[in-house]
């Protein structure tokens, strides 16, 4: 794989949606370097669009990579803390960390199983630059190709009504082949790539496309009554759902032990060798000293990241916090001593708010789990 140049400093990058952006009168914001939409007007509104009927993100941002030749498997197997030979059936997907050397979180992704010589990763827009150069060094001497697929774009369409709105844009076998996409799995149809994968708690799809078509995506959608909606509210809904955002709850100088993430390590076989294996083995037999555990405020306030938080084992900080659209409440995650359980309390501004202390997620398919 050759690297690309450096995207140019400063120079915003947009996405093949953002003219649809604008037209839905979307309040641009710089996220890792793009311009993207934080919002449309209401963040609760398009909050609870998703948890009620079908919400759609452009996420045309994250970076898709393709991996194919005859040691891909052998490379992933060795690149990733989760294990790729899992994936017997194609278009299985695979959630993962891919960890440093001292067991730390480069970063967490999306792997889908296509063939025997064919893999594809999604990975964070935040990262995409030292997620590639790492990749780059750990390949020599595996026999294999990878292509950064900067034609495609990415729609996500989620929510209770996701899949049924999606499905009435199609007819015939596609139609059939997309309704029968079992959840964290994908098929290729022809240019388009239908996952049924997302990060908000609801079902829907992760629909990958040509860049020229997404548009026209959009714009059917729109027409189904699916409406647009920004980063802002993505990032309460994948709170909600207790699910992890890189560089805020984890990064490389935390574990996946310490993020939530024990379930994501194949420990199986244990003759796998993969990057990270020898520190994290280390600290699973000695005990982390530190958990990922969610928050929920029991006085008036809001939680946010950094907050510190009190039990009666030592101090913990939060590391996302908002308040909850869904639940009417505030809500964390919060790394904290592994030793402590049930309530702690919140520095908030001087004083000190209780919190219970509860295992995420808070809220899935629009149900309340806490």
């Amino acid at each position: 794989m050759s690297e690309q140049a450096t995207q140019t400093e400063n120079k915003p990058q947009h996405t093949p949606l953002y003219d649809k952006h604008l037209e839905s009168n979307g309040k641009m914001v710089d996220f890792a370097g793009w311009q993207m939409p934080i919002n449309y007007g209401s963040q609760v509104k398009e909050h609870k669009q998703v948890r009620e009927d079908a919400g759609m993100f452009d996420v045309s941002h994250m970076v898709v990579l393709d991996f194919k030749g005859a040691d891909v498997k052998a490379f992933l197997q060795y690149l990733l803390a989760n294990d790729v030979g899992k994936l017997e059936q194609p278009g299985k997907a695979l959630y993962s960390a891919m960890l440093n050397h001292d067991g730390g979180v480069i970063d967490d992704l999306i792997v889908y199983y296509l063939g025997d010589q064919y893999y594809r990763m999604v990975v964070n827009a935040a990262t995409r630059e030292k997620d590639i150069q790492w990749i780059i060094q750990q390949v020599e001497g595996f026999d294999l190709d990878i292509s950064e697929r900067d034609d495609l774009a990415m729609i996500a369409v989620q929510g209770p009504n996701a899949r049924e709105k999606v499905l009435s844009l199609l007819a015939g076998e596609a139609a059939e082949k997309v309704a029968e996409i079992k959840p964290f799995y994908a098929v290729p149809l022809g240019e388009t790539f239908f996952a049924r994968t997302g990060y908000t708690g609801e079902d829907g799809f992760e629909i990958m496309l040509p860049n020229e078509m997404a548009a026209g995506l959009w714009d059917q959608l729109l027409q189904k009554g699916v409406k647009p909606v920004g980063l802002g509210a993505r990032d309460t809904l994948r709170l909600e759902a207790g699910m992890n955002l890189y560089g805020t709850d984890m990064d490389e100088s935390i574990s996946p032990l310490q993020a939530g993430m024990g379930w994501t390590i194949a420990w199986e076989p244990e003759e796998r060798e993969f990057i990270g294996r020898p520190a994290i083995t280390k600290e699973k037999a000695e005990g982390s000293e530190l958990k990922l555990v969610g928050l929920v405020l029991e006085d008036k306030g809001v939680l946010r990241g950094h907050q510190k938080v009190i039990t009666e084992e030592g101090n913990g900080e939060i590391t996302s916090g908002s308040f909850s659209p869904t639940l009417g409440k505030s809500i964390a995650l919060a790394r904290i001593p592994a030793a402590a359980k049930e309530t702690c309390h919140v520095e908030i501004r001087g004083k000190k708010l209780k919190a219970s202390i509860v295992k995420p997620p808070f809220v899935r398919n629009g149900k309340a789990l806490i």
